[in-house]
């Protein structure tokens, strides 16, 4: 069983502590949440696992931090400032602004009118200013970056000299975006700020299409592995007029995030796309490259990002394979697909979670089977402390065995079972040899 719909999990996540609307005092901020107590682990988690596969269990890939507000020139040469954006309309009957693309059958979806105005596109970088300057002074603009990918691309001659790297290798990022989206909704499927995870793999040219093809299988396994069930996931091939103009082929990874709607393709929605960006990022930023007159391409780059082969003796610009996700919708298509409802003897439903151990917010719960013995309940606490280094581990005694361990059900602490006093501490070490992973 998953979710019903997005809504079931906005409950729900408010109500055990994942996900809290942002400023809620204040009456919130339209698309934006702040992540709880158990939302910030699961979140981790899901980063954690991300980079220890991507990065800790391969040979071939470096990690980078870059800055979120880079140089204006980034956003310029890379196409963002004239491409980066939505088509825009009007409604003149109830004046909501919405996305041309995402309107059916052309119909204001606030108020069903077709009186719209003609579309126009919208910017979706946010812009600020730096240093003590005048916001008039167009050298203070900068952007909050839309996307962590052009920080990697802008440090692949740093990253490639100090790693010492020969093709093909690859870069991987975590990292804060911001687009200021027309219609963001849905929860946290598509908000102004969200964390990505992304990877740029450099390959030469001619070898981009086979590589392409081991990161689309590599990633839909990889989401399969987090326990999503794979009759909710679906590769999908984006057509000519989708592709973005620098790609070459793109491939998503669709989650079934609506799945009340009617009509079988609605329920359906990007969770991560995997891109063959070719050349173009690396030379788009690089001095060198020349139009047809010999004037230079890009007259304000002082690098070229070319790699010369030494066994073939030739120079070129990698082609770029970018698998690309988002924390957020990763986090929401996880506990979609770990909603489960249980019913009791007496008739009652309780929802439970059941995330992959790997995701689970807390690994270890210790439960003092008599909380008025100082003996139980001294051991109890020696034990959560011994955990603590190495896993996130609780002590709860506020409430029956039975209530304490539903309301670690509530939670989806990995697994549950009682332990005698007298066989405590040879137990514990036996848990702590099998990774610690369990409540005691």
């Amino acid at each position: 069983m998953t979710a019903p719909n997005i809504e079931t999990i906005v409950s729900l996540a408010k109500r055990r502590g994942f996900v809290f609307p942002s400023s809620e005092i204040y009456g919130g901020l339209g698309s934006a949440w702040d992540y709880g107590p158990l939302g910030v682990e699961l979140c981790n988690n899901v980063k954690q696992a991300w980079w220890r596969w991507m990065v800790y269990e391969r040979d071939d890939i470096e990690g980078l931090d870059s800055s979120i507000i880079l140089n204006r020139l980034v956003w310029k040469y890379s196409g963002h400032e004239d491409t980066f954006s939505d088509p825009l309309v009007d409604c003149r009957e109830c004046n909501t602004r919405l996305r041309a693309d995402k309107l059916t059958d052309g119909k204001c979806p606030n108020c069903g009118s077709k009186n719209l105005t003609e579309p126009r596109p919208f910017n979706l970088m946010f812009q600020t200013h730096v240093g003590a300057t005048a916001e008039d002074d167009p050298s203070s603009l900068v952007y909050l970056r839309p996307e962590t990918a052009q920080g990697i691309f802008i440090n692949f001659a740093n990253v490639l000299t100090t790693s010492r790297r020969k093709l093909p290798f690859g870069v991987a990022q975590i990292g804060k975006s911001f687009r200021n989206e027309v219609t963001p909704g849905n929860f946290i499927f598509r908000t102004r700020e969200f964390e990505q995870m992304e990877m740029e793999y450099f390959v030469k040219p001619g070898e981009d299409e086979s590589t392409h093809q081991e990161w689309i299988d590599a990633c839909y396994n990889w989401f399969t592995s987090l326990g999503i069930a794979a009759n909710n996931l679906r590769l999908y091939e984006q057509p000519k007029e989708e592709l973005a103009h620098y790609a070459k082929r793109t491939v998503d990874i669709q989650y079934r995030f609506f799945p009340e709607r009617e009509e079988d393709e609605r329920q359906w929605d990007e969770l991560m796309g995997i891109a063959n960006r070719t050349d173009f990022d690396l030379r788009t930023h690089s001095k060198k490259p020349e139009d047809a007159e010999g004037k230079r391409l890009n007259p304000d780059s002082t690098e070229d990002l070319s790699y010369f082969d030494e066994a073939n003796k030739e120079r070129f610009y990698p082609y770029v394979i970018e698998p690309a996700a988002g924390v957020n919708r990763t986090v929401l298509s996880v506990l979609m697909d770990a909603y489960s409802e249980k019913t009791n003897d007496k008739g009652e439903t309780r929802v439970i979670l059941k995330l992959h151990p790997s995701l689970a917010p807390i690994k270890a719960a210790i439960l003092p089977l008599a909380k008025n013995k100082p003996e139980i309940v001294g051991m109890a606490k020696a034990i959560k402390r011994s955990l603590q280094p190495s896993l996130r581990a609780v002590y709860d005694d506020t409430g029956g065995i039975g209530k304490l361990y539903a309301r670690q059900d509530d939670r989806d602490t990995w697994e549950q079972e009682r332990v005698k006093v007298a066989d405590l501490q040879e137990h514990l070490l036996k848990r702590l040899l099998a990774n610690g992973k369990s409540i005691l």
